[in-house]
C-alpha cells in the first residue's frame, strides 16, 4: 500500500510538467489577438510563435535533447534543472515589449517544455506499479488539461471587459503611465497570466527536486554503461525499435497536426470565424477543457481494466464528429460553436495523447526509453511547427478559409484512427520488464 500510495504522489509531482506544458500553449493562445495589437502583428507573426512555442519546433529541440539526457544522466537530473529554464523563458514573456523578445521568450520556455515531456513519462510509467500505470498516465492527462483550463479561467477574468479587468489596468497604468496606449494596456491581462506559470513552475520544481531516482533506470544503469551515442546507434539500428518509432509517431502526429493548431489558436478561431469576443472565446476553450478534465477522470478508473482499443476509438470518433458537423455551419451559430467544443473536450479527455505516452513508455527498454520518446516528440512537434505556418495560410487573415482547414482536420484524424487500430499493442497488466522481453529478447 506505501508504494501504490508513493506512486501517486510523485505522479502527481511529475505531472505539473504537463500543466506547464499545455499551460504555456494555452497562456499565448488565450492572449494572442491581445499581443497581436500589441505589436502589430500579421498572422504570419503569429505563425512564427506558434512554430517556435512549446506547440511545436521549442518543444521539438528540447525533446530530443532532454530525452536522451535523462537516459544518460537519469530522470530526475531533468527535474532538477529544467523547470529554472521554463521559468526564464516565462519572465522574459512576462516582461516583452518588443515582437523579438516576446519570440525568445516563447521559444525557451518551449524548450523548456520539450525537456521535460519525455523524462515525466518515463518517470511516471517506471514508478507506477502494473495495474496503475494506465491510471498514472491519465492522471498526467488530466493535469494537462488542468492547466489549459485555469489558464483560459484567468484569460477570461483577466480580458478586457472581464471581472478582473479593472485591478490590471490600474496596474498597467501604474507601470507605463496614464497616458499608455489602450493595446499597450490591455496586453498586461496576458502577462499576468502568464505570471500564474510562473508560480506554478516555481512550485513544481521545489516538489520535483525531492524526487528519488527511478528504481528501473537505476538498475539499469547499474548493469549498462552505454552512453548517449550507444543508445542513438541501437534506438536507428533496432529493427523493433524503429518500426516501433514509425507506429507511434504516426498515430501522434496526425492527432497532434490537429490538436496543435487547436491548442494555439482556437481562441483566435473563435473570434474570426465565430465572431467571438475576446472574453467569451476564452471562456468557450476553458469549458472544452473542463470536458477534457472529467473524461480523463472517468477512463483513469477503467483503462487498466478494459480494452485500450475501445478509449482509444471513443476519442477519435468524437473528434471527427465535432469536425464533421462544424463543416455544416457550425461555426457561424452559438449552438453549433457550444457542441464542437464538448466534442472537442471528450477527444482530448480520451486522447491519443494517453495512449502515446502509455505506449512511448512500455514500448522501449530502459536504456533508450527517454530518448524514443524524445526522437518522437521532435519528430511531431517539428512537423507540428511547418503545419503551423502552413494552417495560417490557408485559414487567411479573416477565417476565410476555415471550411478548407476543417477538411485537412478530419483527414489526420482519420489516419490516427486507422493507423492506431492496425498497429495497437497488447500492453494492458503486464509489467515493463515482460514487455520488452518479448519486444527484444533478454539483453535489453
Amino acid at each position: 500500500m506505501a508504494k501504490k500510495s508513493g506512486s501517486l504522489k510523485s505522479t502527481l509531482a511529475v505531472s505539473l510538467n504537463n500543466y506547464l506544458d499545455a499551460g504555456a500553449i494555452v497562456a499565448g493562445s488565450s492572449g494572442i489577438t491581445l499581443w497581436q495589437n500589441y505589436l502589430g502583428l500579421s498572422e504570419m507573426h503569429l505563425g512564427w510563435l506558434n512554430a517556435l512555442s512549446a506547440n511545436a519546433l521549442g518543444a521539438a529541440i528540447g525533446a530530443i535533447i532532454g530525452g536522451f539526457l535523462a537516459d544518460k544522466f537519469g530522470r530526475k537530473f531533468i527535474f532538477t534543472y529544467n523547470l529554472l529554464v521554463y521559468m526564464l523563458g516565462v519572465l522574459i514573456v512576462m516582461f516583452s515589449f518588443s515582437y523579438p523578445m516576446l519570440l525568445a521568450g516563447f521559444l525557451i520556455t518551449g524548450i523548456s517544455v520539450g525537456v521535460g515531456v519525455p523524462a515525466s513519462w518515463t518517470y511516471i510509467s517506471e514508478s507506477s506499479e502494473v495495474g496503475n500505470r494506465g491510471r498514472n498516465i491519465c492522471i498526467s492527462q488530466m493535469s494537462w488539461g488542468l492547466g489549459p483550463m485555469f489558464i483560459l479561467f484567468f484569460g477570461m477574468l483577466l480580458a478586457p471587459g472581464g471581472v478582473l479587468y479593472g485591478p490590471v489596468e490600474s496596474l498597467a497604468h501604474a507601470i507605463i503611465g496614464a497616458d499608455a496606449a489602450q493595446a499597450a494596456v490591455e496586453v498586461f491581462s496576458s502577462r499576468v497570466v502568464f505570471l500564474t506559470l510562473f508560480i506554478v513552475a516555481f512550485i513544481a520544481w521545489t516538489l520535483q527536486r525531492q524526487l528519488e531516482e527511478s528504481k528501473e533506470y537505476t538498475a539499469q544503469k547499474a548493469v549498462d554503461k552505454s552512453g548517449i551515442v550507444d543508445n542513438i546507434k541501437m534506438l536507428f539500428t533496432n529493427k523493433i525499435a524503429v518500426r516501433t518509432v514509425a507506429f507511434l509517431a504516426a498515430i501522434y502526429l496526425s492527432w497532434n497536426l490537429v490538436a496543435s493548431v487547436m491548442g494555439f489558436f482556437m481562441p483566435h478561431i473563435y473570434e474570426t470565424a465565430g465572431g467571438l469576443s475576446n472574453e467569451t472565446a476564452n471562456m468557450l476553450s476553458c469549458v472544452s477543457w473542463v470536458f477534457v478534465v472529467v473524461t480523463t477522470f472517468i477512463i483513469s478508473f477503467f483503462v487498466d481494466k478494459v480494452a485500450h482499443r475501445f478509449f482509444y476509438v471513443f476519442g477519435l470518433v468524437a473528434a471527427l464528429t465535432a469536425w464533421l458537423l462544424i463543416i455544416g455551419g457550425g461555426v457561424q451559430t452559438i449552438g453549433g460553436i457550444w457542441l464542437f467544443t464538448i466534442l472537442w473536450g471528450i477527444n482530448n479527455g480520451s486522447s491519443v495523447q494517453i495512449f502515446y505516452a502509455l505506449w512511448g513508455s512500455e514500448l522501449f527498454p530502459a536504456k533508450f526509453r527517454a530518448g524514443a520518446q524524445g526522437l518522437m516528440f521532435f519528430i511531431v512537434r517539428g512537423l507540428s511547427a511547418l503545419w503551423g505556418l502552413i494552417f495560417t495560410f490557408i485559414y487567411g487573415e479573416n477565417g476565410e478559409g476555415f471550411t478548407l482547414a476543417a477538411y485537412c482536420m478530419i483527414a489526420l484524424l482519420a489516419v490516427s484512427l486507422v493507423v492506431g487500430l492496425l498497429g495497437m499493442p497488447n500492453t494492458r497488466g503486464r509489467s515493463l520488464d515482460d514487455i520488452v522481453k518479448e519486444r527484444y529478447g533478454e539483453n535489453f
